[in-house]
Parts: structure tokens; sequence; C-alpha cells
């Protein structure tokens, strides 16, 4: 294995994007791009593997999602093709991966006031625990339900936001981190989370 890529939002996103790479000439996203469709001549399975990988980060739904590339091997890292470089919010990382389990009921990005009760600073409303999202700044007190602050952020005719604003703070964030903090990673540039249930990888080896 000498890469990972991890951060679906759900294993049957996860095994889509993994089927979708390993048979990108039969996924309906990827036959309309003529120039993944065969390896070129002396062309190794893993530099065709990256190059479909390239294609793939740059198109629905998946160039949306907040999925991190983190190379394992330092010996098979390599720069994504000019004009094929993934989206400024799936960070590259290097190194070994830990795994951290974070059981179902976790409620480790959760502080104690949302625990007591509080209210939406979007729509007003109480907030139930295991529906709220919090600013990942430290001197920031926003407290959000999910679906409203998606519903702030996204785009039209999209799905999934990437990035916004806080309501409160106005520092610009990416859903993603906000994500992370919520299944209790407190250290967001270092946290990498696999669930059995809630999350997806697929490497590339």
């Amino acid at each position: 294995m000498v890469m990972i890529i991890h951060g679906f939002p759900n294993n049957i996103s996860a095994l889509q994007f993994e089927w979708a790479w390993q048979h990108p000439t039969e996924s309906r996203r990827l036959k309309v791009f003529p120039d993944i469709q065969r390896r070129k001549p002396r062309e190794s399975h893993f530099d065709y593997n990256f190059r479909v990988l390239a294609v793939m980060l740059q198109i629905g739904p998946w160039k949306r999602l907040p999925l991190t590339i983190r190379w394992i091997s330092a010996d098979y890292c390599r720069d994504f093709p000019i004009g094929k470089t993934p989206p400024v919010h799936m960070p590259i990382c290097h190194g070994r991966v830990k795994i951290k389990k974070i059981p179902k009921s976790s409620d480790s990005g959760i502080s104690d006031a949302m625990k007591m009760g509080i209210f939406c600073r979007i729509c007003y409303e109480y907030i139930k625990p295991d529906n709220s999202v919090a600013c990942i700044s430290p001197s920031c007190r926003f407290v959000g339900h999910l679906k409203c602050l998606a519903k702030l952020w996204l785009e039209p005719g999209e799905y999934v936001p990437i990035q916004g604003s806080c309501v409160s703070c106005k520092k610009t964030l990416l859903w993603g981190d906000l994500i992370r903090k919520k299944n209790g990673c407190s250290d967001l540039e270092n946290c990498v989370e696999f669930e059995d249930d809630d999350g997806g990888s697929f490497d590339i080896s």
C-alpha cells in the first residue's frame, strides 16, 4: 500500500469510489473521458491508476467531498499532473496512518454547554447534541444545527458544502474540518478516523 484516500461520508460512498476507480471503462462518470479508458504504451499499472485518480478528484460527486490524499510510501510519492491537482479543500499528507476508533455514542466533540441544551445560532431552535456542529476556532462559541449550516453554505444545485464563513466569528471554515471535530477529532491537522460504519477509505497499491 502506497496511498490512502479517506474522508468519505460513509462506506457506501467509499465503495462507489473504489468501484469506479477499478472500472473506469464501465463507470458512467468516467467512461466519458477517453484518455483514461486504457493504459498508455509502457505505462505501469500504478501510473495508470494514479492518472485515473487525478481525473476522479476533478469531477462530481467526489470533487466536493472532504477527502484526504495520504502518501504512505515516500518512494512512490509524486506530483499530480498539471491541471489535474486535487481541489484546494483536499489536503495531501505524508506518513503512516494512526487508526482511531470512535464509539458510536461518543460525544467528545460536544461541549458541556451543548450537552445541557443550547439554541441554534441560525434558526434559534433547540439543538439536540447529536444534531449539532460547532466552530473549530477555540475563541468562537458558535453552535448550530448541522442541516442549518449546510443549507447556509450550499451552492445552488449542490448537495455537499465545501466551505463557508462562521456565522459568529466570520472565519472561513472547511466543512470537512467541522465534521471531523464533530466526530471527536481535536487535532484536525493530524487526525485520521476510520469507523466501521460511518467512514470509508481506499488505497492504491
